[in-house]
């Protein structure tokens, strides 16, 4: 059953019902290990199937989005590449591409996730553009393993190769070259989660709503592994006439209940709507067929503060709880480009909000 995110959730929203869900304001970004010269966004850690973070050869390992530094952050997007990221005490360390450079017909690596199971590390991620024609929006869902060594390193990683063919029924093709963002339909970020239920493997993703008359249809796309492979499956919830852009969507199974989560921005609600914070949404359900109810009464989970509308984005929730973002706009201005500090959720039912514990410690 594909649920709804409506207008009238939306228009519920307000000063008071967003209090308990402001994210503290974040400071002058920790350039310290990672590269000066480069950009960092989007950032996920290595999972196992249940979602807790993983150790790699004992080191504590994410992911995430990185680009150089041309001046101009929306550059960034035509350049990613996904690299190794350290979490060292409090800070973070750039250990590198993950993919080696293969023969490829995309042109660059957007966000997704990472899976380790049975001893095989799977990256997920988006192939965005197309290696014959720079600078194109085209999105497809892509992966590439690897077995851990002796060393507890991954080792020889496949041949990248698509998880599905075509768009399928439900979601508008993402095959346009040209675009604006925020205004681009998507078919990206796929983000494993396994059904403690009955052990059925999914990929929640962004996605586009098809045979949709609206500009703003966006919809959190769904895919189920059966024994032919990845099959897309109906969008587990849609946001038609109320927002065009659901990033990040994920699942996190919490206490006996499914928690679908993504990100979006203010710029992305329809018209009308445009009071809504950016911020991490979600809704809860005691199933995966649903129906999806929208956390807090209104899907609002995590909001910047006012006078810092744009200060982090990009949340991704795992089984702990624990989130990660990137920092987006400085107070003064400018691109943050650098992860930002991690934070606590407390879900209980259907009410979400930060835990009181400090960030560090929590995560």
């Amino acid at each position: 059953m594909t649920s709804a995110w409506t207008a009238e959730h939306v228009r519920a929203l307000g000063p008071a019902s967003s209090d308990a869900a402001l994210i503290p304001p974040v400071g002058a970004p920790d350039r310290s290990g990672l590269d000066p010269a480069r950009y960092y966004w989007d950032m996920w850690p290595v999972q196992y199937a249940a979602g807790q973070r993983v150790m790699l050869a004992g080191r504590t390992m994410w992911m995430a989005l990185t680009a150089p530094d041309r001046g101009d952050p929306a550059l960034r997007h035509f350049e990613a590449k996904i690299h190794w990221i350290e979490r060292v005490g409090d800070g973070w360390t750039d250990c590198g591409p993950v993919l080696p450079d293969f023969a490829v017909p995309y042109e660059r690596e957007w966000a997704g996730s990472a899976l380790l199971d049975d001893g095989v590390l799977t990256l997920f991620f988006t192939a965005a553009g197309t290696s014959a024609k720079a600078g194109g929006y085209q999105q497809e869902l892509w992966a590439s393993h690897a077995r851990l060594g002796a060393d507890g390193w991954p080792q020889n990683w496949s041949q990248p190769a698509p998880l599905v063919t075509g768009y399928g029924p439900h979601y508008m093709p993402a095959d346009a070259h040209e675009g604006e963002a925020g205004k681009i339909k998507a078919f990206r970020d796929p983000a494993f989660f396994r059904d403690p239920a009955d052990g059925t493997d999914y990929i929640a993703f962004t996605a586009s709503l098809a045979g949709s008359t609206n500009a703003f249809n966006g919809a959190f796309g769904l895919a189920r592994k059966s024994a032919a492979g990845w099959e897309l499956a109906a969008p587990l919830l849609h946001a038609e006439g109320v927002n065009n852009e659901l990033e990040r969507a994920h699942l996190v199974f919490h206490a006996g209940r499914y928690y679908a989560f993504w990100s979006t921005q203010t710029v992305t609600f329809a018209e009308g709507l445009r009071h809504a914070p950016g911020g991490l949404y979600g809704m809860v359900a005691d199933s995966m067929a649903g129906p999806w109810r929208p956390l807090n009464g209104t899907g609002l989970v995590l909001a910047n503060p006012a006078d810092r509308p744009q200060q982090t984005y990009s949340w991704y929730v795992d089984a702990s709880l624990t989130v990660c973002s990137f920092v987006d706009v400085l107070p003064g201005g400018g691109f943050g480009g650098v992860p930002a500090p991690l934070l606590k959720l407390t879900l209980d039912g259907e009410r979400a909000h930060l835990a009181a514990l400090a960030p560090e410690r929590a995560a």
